[in-house]
């Protein structure tokens, strides 16, 4: 399993295309093999955190060449984004344990 980890942060004009896209982009990723999960969390400073997973490389693959994610890139370096950082990692161990009876 790889895990998605998008830090970014998005500029003051970002405006509604952005909204409108990113929920595109969401309902897109949940209909495409190998997609797990998404979380989302925007921090005090506006810093903002999107974890994803993925089954592996190649349905990961899938999802960085689709056309539209393809469209929505470029447009979030032209007009949404002021910095992005993305991280792949592969998970090596994944326990859970929840306290509820």
């Amino acid at each position: 399993m790889l895990i998605i980890l998008f830090r970014s942060r998005l500029r003051d004009d970002a405006g509604p295309g952005y909204q409108d896209m990113a929920a595109e982009m969401l309902a897109t990723a949940k209909t495409m093999p190998g997609f797990i999960d998404y979380q989302h969390f925007t921090a005090e400073d506006g810093e903002r955190l999107t974890l994803v997973h993925w089954q592996d490389d190649e349905t990961l693959r899938g999802w960085r060449e689709h056309e539209r994610h393809r469209l929505a890139q470029r447009l979030g370096r032209e007009q949404w984004y002021s910095e992005y950082h993305i991280e792949v990692a592969e998970v090596v161990r994944d326990r859970e344990w929840s306290g509820h009876r």
